[in-house]
């Protein structure tokens, strides 16, 4: 079956978009942890396409850690309250508070429950975009208040519900595509994995 016959069929059949949607939101409320590897594509009009690559880490309730492997060391860090950015080279932490904060990794939290889809949300359609891996559908969801994006695409596999792939367009038409392998569900993750201690001689700054 081509990706173009798949896109009609999910189009023509609202009742399965309203399953995957509820079945999304059952699976990811009941989740505690989440791991995976990830390669992040950023592309944005008249700048620059960038390739980042690294591992994944988030924990109920909103604790996440991307550790940035390449192509160079970089950390962000949060224990649900503050979010740290740390890049090794520079020698220099930033400090946010996570309600302030505009990064793209914050929504990433809705994985664990944290958001509702059709309550943060005001559009939840079939995206025309054609899915990465064959057999998987693709959501365009238009969120009610503009915050760091304009629109978020998520491709999903609709047998197992595993998402393999999560695209922020912002504002200004820049798009960040988050490419996730190897996830695991449900693992050992304890609290100071994500508690940010600067090495010595790094300074940190509030954001």
């Amino acid at each position: 079956m081509s990706r173009l016959v798949s896109f009609l069929l999910l189009l023509a059949a609202p009742q399965e978009l309203d399953r995957l949607i509820d079945a999304l939101q059952a699976k990811y409320s009941r989740l505690g942890s989440l791991a995976a590897d990830f390669t992040q594509l950023y592309a944005a009009p008249g700048e620059r396409a960038r390739r980042e690559s690294g591992r994944l880490l988030l924990k109920k309730p909103g604790k996440m850690r991307w550790d940035y492997t390449a192509p160079e060391p970089k950390l962000y860090v949060s224990d649900g309250k503050v979010l740290y950015e740390y890049v090794p080279a520079e020698r220099l932490a930033t400090r946010t508070r996570v309600k302030e904060t505009g990064d793209l990794r914050a929504p990433f939290m809705f994985l664990l429950g944290r958001g509702n889809l059709r309550r943060d949300f005001r559009r939840i359609e079939a995206a025309a975009e054609p899915p990465a891996r064959a057999g998987n559908r693709v959501l365009r969801l238009v969120p009610k208040r503009e915050p760091e994006f304009r629109e978020l695409l998520i491709e999903v596999d609709p047998t197992s519900l595993g998402i393999a792939r999560l695209s922020f367009v912002d504002r200004q038409g820049a798009r960040s595509d988050f490419l996730l392998a190897n996830v695991r569900e449900n693992v050992a993750a304890s609290d100071a994995q994500f508690t940010f201690r600067p090495p010595a001689g790094v300074a940190v700054t509030e954001q």
